[in-house]
């Protein structure tokens, strides 16, 4: 019995791809004989997160990170290792389990395309059988949360983006499960839709206890909403701990911010980022900076310096050009 809302331990998915030659003789062969070559979409990959946690799932595009949540919430069968989530196992699509995790896909529409957005709501109600007395408080409190008050009775397909992907989260919610599953939410929206969203999911784990995995191409959510991160890449496991201790192990340079007294070129002393005026932001490598920062209070008269971690999108990036087959990392 675990104590983890999640515990997957050695989950793969493979996929057995057709492969076919050119020509008709091939063709005719493949009848025949058929060539089929393995494609590991996700291999070995193991991690547990407590009730409660809200876990970054953070890799490139064909990673693994969809078909390991489709896996999680019983889309797919795995083809090896153990899954468990609030103790049922996803793929016997349990209606106990069911009613306690919800999945939403930012590139999917669930809602009745036709219909508003509350004719939609209705139909969950009906579908997870929700008590009309809670269905009506967590519907007004989610409209108003999200500020949709004056939307919800305008048909779907009149509706953009950012206020579908609103309806979208609040119909995936309204039978408050407690394990959410969101796979890039915030996609396509602008910055003020993905702050809104954001707010709304953090709000939603404190007060529901939910707990969240959370993939996003978006660095800003994942800094908002995460203090633990999964990174996978080619199916595996690259990295498995703390953000900050992400940036710590992975982070090659950091930025100096500095402004001088007078305007000087500093580019001896690292890659100059920008420079506006007497302002300027250095790039120098993560070991060398206790030296160059010395260097330059020694030799210019500075009236600011601040010492900054690099953008942690460019962190990721420098995760991803590390070696797929180096072992899982965990901080």
């Amino acid at each position: 019995m675990h104590t983890s809302a999640i515990h997957v331990n050695g989950l793969t998915k493979v996929y057995h791809v057709p492969e076919r030659q050119a020509g008709l003789l091939a063709a005719m062969r493949s009848l025949v004989q058929r060539k089929v070559r393995e494609v590991h979409a996700v291999e070995n990959v193991s991690f547990s997160l407590a009730p409660g946690e809200i876990v970054g799932f953070l890799g490139p595009n064909g990673a693994g990170k969809t078909t390991t949540l489709k896996m999680l919430s019983g889309l797919l069968f795995p083809s090896g290792g153990e899954v468990s989530v609030l103790g049922h196992v996803p793929s016997r699509r349990e209606a106990a389990y069911l009613k306690q995790i919800t999945l939403v896909m930012g590139n999917r529409n669930q809602l009745q395309w036709d219909l508003p957005a509350l004719d939609s709501f209705e139909l969950q109600r009906a579908i997870y059988r929700i008590p009309t007395d809670q269905f009506q408080t967590t519907r007004d409190e989610f409209i108003e949360m999200m500020e949709v008050g004056d939307l919800v009775r305008k048909p779907v397909r009149n509706l953009s983006l950012g206020e579908r992907m609103k309806m979208e989260i609040i119909g995936a919610l309204l039978h408050r499960p407690q394990v959410l599953f969101l796979d890039e939410p915030t996609l396509g929206l602008d910055v003020t839709m993905q702050r809104r969203i954001r707010s709304f999911v953090a709000d939603y784990n404190r007060r529901h206890g939910a707990t969240v995995m959370l993939t996003s191409h978006y660095m800003a959510d994942v800094e908002a909403l995460c203090r633990r991160v999964i990174v996978i890449h080619h199916g595996k496991v690259l990295y498995d701990g703390a953000l900050s201790g992400l940036v710590d192990r992975f982070a090659a340079y950091r930025q100096l911010g500095i402004t001088l007294a007078e305007p000087a070129d500093l580019g001896e002393y690292g890659e100059v980022v920008s420079a506006e005026g007497s302002k300027v932001v250095l790039r120098v490598p993560r070991a060398e900076a206790s030296r160059i920062t010395a260097r330059l209070l020694a030799n210019y008269a500075l009236t600011d310096l601040t010492i900054e971690e690099p953008p942690i999108d460019d962190v990721i990036a420098q995760v991803f050009a590390t070696e797929a087959d180096q072992p899982a990392m965990s901080g």
